[in-house]
């Protein structure tokens, strides 16, 4: 998630490359939504929240699974919610930046809030996927042959922990394997699907609405619960916007229409065909419609499938980790870019560790992934709501759709998901507190972390010395100049780093080439190289520098140098210190920010991953000068 476009042109692959880019995008894109057969059709009929095995309840879920793929996912994911590129790039983050446009973050809280909480509820939702469809797929080997029960939680835990393990090796060497291992996955749906709905073709007037409306109706409380057990088929939808950049709308779109829906419905209809002849396979129809000979090759292709699934969301975390340190959301963490090739591959240790440890707790808790599926469907339900939400505010403000318009149709959106999202919520008590715990703390920690460097960023504007008085300074003293250059790192765009002002003062000296090197995010993103780099003479042979980058991209300071000397201002890496400035922080009991959230700021601090090697700075050539302020 969140890399370059593969294989395409300005966005837009043709002919054979466009194949390419669908199957690879069906490896990655559909990993989610497409092992959702392994567990949602059981779980209405077998799981806590199951109803009655009745021909008319059978046409009911299958109706309400058919036309939730065809709305959640045709008509709003790809059709509407996919045109909400931020320059070509999808998600929530993406999304959040492309709403709040031009304005500052402070004019609407309440859109920033809805926005860190939903990326707080995608990794809670990274947590519970790759639990729920590894324990799904190892426990087929229950049907294929029960006396090995024993051992799917302990093959479970072996897959999940190679997973996580082998991570920092990236997934360049692997990714390609994963387009050929889901088309051959989604044609095993289809086939089996088909073999099923031979026997019981009449299955298939479950096509007709009126069968869901029937079923809600008959069924009424038991009926809504099982609307937050149906919300399992479309779990994957919002991957879809995310690996939007990735891919781009066509390969997605067509991957969708040609392979993965019909795949999808075959197979459910298909579990509703044997369901209706075979009652007794209520226990786990996906599994009970293949031949016995095929049972453990399925148990092996379905568990490479969910390991696809797992690792889309995996490195869908990694990506958003890296947003939010871009965005200012984040301390600075440890990312390792794990392919020379592929910006968007990329590996965040301490992120990969604490969700390896989440998973396997989950599964030591839960143990079976009919009580996981009572976890999972909260944090993607609540996205969806919060995305709808979003999506009003940029089809007003920048695609100019008219109040009433944009009202009907994201209203009707909202209806859907808040529907999904309440019934969601009879499952909190059953696990589904866990992924709303894990965005609560996830919004808690970002907000301090940008309220604690708003604090600090005052505290240093206010004690900043105006360029004017260095130079000044420099005139009236005769200040001695040392050969060679110096760049300081600045956090703001005017006056003079506290780095520059402790050196002279301490060594009274400066280099005879300065830059005051000054990153800024973008709310794009991506920012290309031409525009990168924009560099102004202050005098004194003091330079200010201004990095442009987007919200997806990393700062790389050998890069900036070489912009800097294609526009005549050269700072030779051999010739160059690079001055930063390493914070000492106290808490200070006044000021609006409690008391217990400075404590937090401080130790998130503490912990943020190096200055000099988050931008790329050559370790020979670092000074570092202390610094203290109060938050």
């Amino acid at each position: 998630m969140g890399a370059n476009r593969i294989g395409s042109d300005n966005g837009h692959p043709q002919g054979k490359k466009l194949g390419i880019v669908t199957l690879t995008a069906l490896g990655v894109v559909y990993g989610d939504i497409g092992t959702s057969p392994l567990y949602a059709m059981r779980e209405c009929f077998h799981g806590p929240a199951a109803v009655s095995l009745s021909e008319a309840n059978i046409l009911g879920v299958l109706s309400l699974i058919s036309w939730s793929l065809l709305v959640v996912i045709c008509i709003k994911y790809l059709g509407i919610v996919m045109r909400a590129d931020n320059h070509g790039e999808g998600g929530i983050l993406a999304l959040l930046a492309l709403a709040a446009g031009g304005k500052r973050r402070n004019e609407r809280p309440w859109m920033m809030v809805l926005g860190l909480f939903g990326a707080g509820l995608l990794l809670g939702d990274g947590m519970i996927t790759p639990a729920i469809s590894v324990l799904s797929a190892v426990e087929g080997l229950h049907v294929a042959t029960p006396a090995l029960d024993s051992f799917v939680l302990p093959i479970t835990l072996a897959i999940l922990f190679g997973l996580f393990f082998f991570q920092h090796r990236g997934t360049a060497r692997i990714g390609g394997v994963f387009g050929p291992i889901m088309f051959m996955w989604f044609l095993t749906l289809g086939a089996l699907g088909l073999s099923a709905l031979v026997e019981q073709p009449d299955v298939l007037r479950a096509i007709d609405p009126s069968y869901a409306m029937q079923f809600l109706m008959l069924n009424r409380w038991a009926g809504f619960v099982i609307l937050g057990v149906v919300f399992l088929v479309v779990t994957g939808g919002e991957a879809l916007y995310a690996d939007m950049g990735h891919f781009g709308v066509k390969p997605i779109r067509l991957a969708w229409f040609t392979v993965v829906l019909p795949s999808l419905l075959i197979n459910y209809f298909g579990q509703g065909a044997l369901l209706l002849s075979r009652p007794e396979a209520h226990t786990n129809p996906f599994y009970l419609m293949a031949p016995s000979w095929a049972k453990i090759p399925l148990v092996l292709l379905a568990t490479a499938a969910t390991i696809t699934a797992s690792q889309a969301v995996i490195t869908g975390g990694f990506s958003l980790a890296r947003q939010a340190v871009q965005l200012g959301y984040s301390p600075r963490l440890n990312i390792v870019q794990t392919s020379s090739f592929e910006r968007g591959q990329i590996y965040v240790p301490s992120l990969n560790w604490i969700l390896f440890a989440a998973v396997v707790t989950l599964v030591f808790v839960f143990q079976t992934s009919s009580n996981l599926a009572a976890a999972y469907g909260m944090a993607v339900t609540t996205t969806m709501v919060i995305t709808t939400i979003l999506l009003y505010v940029v089809a007003r403000e920048k695609w100019g759709w008219s109040k009433i318009s944009s009202s009907i149709a994201m209203g009707i959106f909202l209806i859907i998901d808040l529907a999904f999202f309440a019934a969601n919520l009879t499952k909190i008590f059953a696990g589904g507190w866990i992924p709303l715990v894990v965005g609560a703390l996830a919004l808690l920690l970002m907000t301090t972390w940008r309220q604690g460097r708003l604090v600090l960023n005052r505290r240093i504007k206010s004690k900043m010395i105006p360029v004017s008085r260095l130079l000044e300074t420099i005139e009236e003293n005769a200040t001695p100049r040392v050969p060679d250059c110096a760049i300081y790192l600045t956090g703001h765009s005017d006056g003079v780093p506290s780095a520059l002002c402790h050196n002279l003062d301490h060594n009274k000296v400066l280099h005879e080439r300065i830059g005051l090197l000054h990153i800024i995010t973008e709310p794009t993103p991506r920012v290309r190289s031409e525009k990168r780099v924009e560099v102004e003479e202050i005098g004194e042979g003091i330079f200010r520098i201004f990095a442009h980058y987007g919200f997806m991209q990393q700062p790389n300071m050998a890069r900036i140098l070489t912009q800097c000397e294609k526009k005549g201002v050269p700072f030779p890496r051999k010739a160059t210190t690079f001055f930063l400035s390493r914070e000492s922080l106290r808490i200070d009991s006044t000021g609006k920010m409690p008391l217990w959230r400075k404590r937090l700021f401080v130790w998130m601090s503490r912990n943020a991953h190096d200055a000099s090697r988050h931008f790329g700075v050559p370790a020979d050539r670092v000074v570092e000068i202390g610094v203290q302020l109060e938050v």
